[in-house]
């Protein structure tokens, strides 16, 4: 697969609005249309902070699939939960967060919950996250 890539040197003015428009929430889905960065908290220190907690992330494909993982998840370690993301399609993303390796025994038994109720789609742990990407998390 090759990526093709381009670049429009002057835009014409009437492209505007397809490059820039508002950050809002997508009624068919749930989840938001853009990340502009301008619109996200991003800190003006550039030392990282090394004592972020870890994050855990669970995709599934399938509701009953994710609310059994991020059931097993809270039960399995001392995590909280962050937040969900509905990405489409039946695909939801749950994160949880907590010290690295409470983080990474909920994530690995969550993936075992998802078991045969759903498709698991990813399993990942951040141990320690930038503090910029703590901006893109759910609200």
């Amino acid at each position: 697969m090759k990526a093709i890539v381009d670049c429009i040197g002057r835009p014409e003015a009437g492209l505007d609005p397809l490059i820039h428009f508002p950050n809002s929430t997508n009624p068919l889905y749930g989840g938001r249309d853009q990340l502009v960065p301008e619109e996200l908290n991003q800190t003006t220190d550039k030392i990282m902070d090394t004592n972020q907690p870890a994050l855990g992330i669970i995709e599934t494909q399938g509701l009953t699939a994710i609310l059994e993982a991020c059931d097993t998840m809270l039960k399995a370690a001392n995590v909280t939960l962050v937040g969900k993301e509905k990405i489409g399609a039946a695909y939801v993303t749950v994160i949880v967060k907590g010290d690295v390796a409470a983080v990474q025994s909920a994530v690995d038994a969550g993936a075992k919950a998802v078991g045969s109720l759903g498709k698991l789609v990813a399993a990942h742990v951040i141990a320690r996250p930038h503090n910029d990407l703590i901006a893109l998390l759910p609200k």
